[in-house]
């Protein structure tokens, strides 16, 4: 809250420069901050009495608004990407989609590796752990495993995070 919208009867002022001003009314605040050709910025709402301080509002809320900028420029966002397998996967098949699962672990992405049991093949479940485990360990260079292959439905999957350099 800025001025006029504080309503406490007094507050504990801050001056421009950072000096500590003492408790005195909203009143007398807000005439010291008119006469310096500034805003009264309630700072601590919940203090007993609440803190305020002379500042300039506008350059504030710029310097605020640039460093939220800055901060989600620097953030980085991690996408999950998912490779498809079946239990029963050809050797082809399996390093074309082991070429695309390096390739997403080297941009960054999580890897989401999962194999779809159609028909009867559930009953080997075994055998797509192990497709799931040797795709895991021929990414073990580019990615650490985040969760154990599980079973969820008639599909099991695996996740793989990227290994960050640093």
């Amino acid at each position: 809250m800025v001025n006029d919208g504080i309503r406490a009867r007094e507050v504990r002022l801050i001056g421009a420069n950072g000096d500590q001003v003492g408790v005195i009314t909203r009143q007398e605040a807000l005439e010291i901050a008119q006469n310096a050709n500034l805003d009264l910025v309630l700072v601590a709402a919940n203090a007993k009495p609440p803190v305020c301080r002379i500042m300039d509002y506008g350059k504030f809320r710029y310097e605020q608004q640039k460093k939220e900028k800055e901060a989600r420029k620097n953030q980085k966002i991690i996408t999950t990407k998912e490779v498809r397998l079946s239990p029963n996967i050809e050797e082809h098949d399996f390093n074309t989609k082991l070429r695309n699962a390096r390739k997403f672990l080297e941009k960054g992405d999580k890897l989401k590796a999962s194999i779809r049991f159609r028909g009867r093949a559930i009953t080997h479940s075994e055998l797509g752990r192990a497709v799931l485990m040797r795709m895991a360990k021929e990414c073990e260079d580019l990615g650490t495993i985040e969760s154990r292959p599980k079973m969820e439905g008639r599909s099991m999957f695996l996740i793989l995070a990227p290994i960050n350099e640093k």
